[in-house]
């Protein structure tokens, strides 16, 4: 693989590579708004992510690559999966699967695949696989659009407050029943 680079590039012209051209791992990481050690670590726990490696071992990541990528970084960090619940949809459903939501598609949209359940939702039957387990609740609940700091800071000193008191009552030391 040959890179030539030209006097007259722009670094425009350098960013607008062709969607089927390889990327390197600055390049996925930016795309992906990750560290680049999280790449390399996430290498180590998903065997799926196989990058080619040059010279170096620098590492050229193929389009199926940066879909995959995009599909955990999704699952990960946008639908609160843990690691081992990943691999468990990788080892059952395939990395196709894990790439198609990656480039785009609904996460419960595979057939035969698991239908993670809704934040606050009722769950969803699936007889093939149980995610639910496996799903780390997310730490807030998203804020709706258009709101001001104030309104949302005393929606979430409410919650506070709410939280306080249901942990005041757990502490309390329960009744005796004599």
């Amino acid at each position: 693989m040959s890179l030539e680079f030209h006097a007259g590039d722009t670094e425009a012209e350098l960013d607008t590579k062709s969607p089927d051209a390889f990327r390197t791992i600055s390049e996925v990481a930016e795309d992906l708004d990750i560290p680049q050690h999280v790449l390399r670590f996430w290498e180590t726990r998903f065997n799926q992510i196989k990058p080619l490696k040059r010279g170096g071992g620098r590492r050229y990541y193929r389009p199926d690559d940066v879909a995959l990528l995009k599909g955990i970084r999704r699952l990960l960090y946008g639908e609160g999966y843990t690691i081992k619940g990943l691999q468990r949809i990788l080892k059952e459903q395939g990395p196709r699967h894990v790439q198609a939501i990656g480039r785009g598609a609904p996460i419960g949209s595979m057939g035969g695949g698991a239908t993670a359940p809704v934040p606050g939702g009722p769950a969803l039957p699936n007889d093939s696989v149980d995610v639910t387990a496996e799903r780390q609740q997310p730490y807030r609940q998203p804020v709706p659009e258009g709101l001001d700091d104030v309104s949302i800071l005393t929606a979430v000193m409410k919650e506070l407050g709410e939280c306080r008191r249901i942990l005041e009552q757990a502490l309390q030391p329960a009744p005796d029943a004599a």
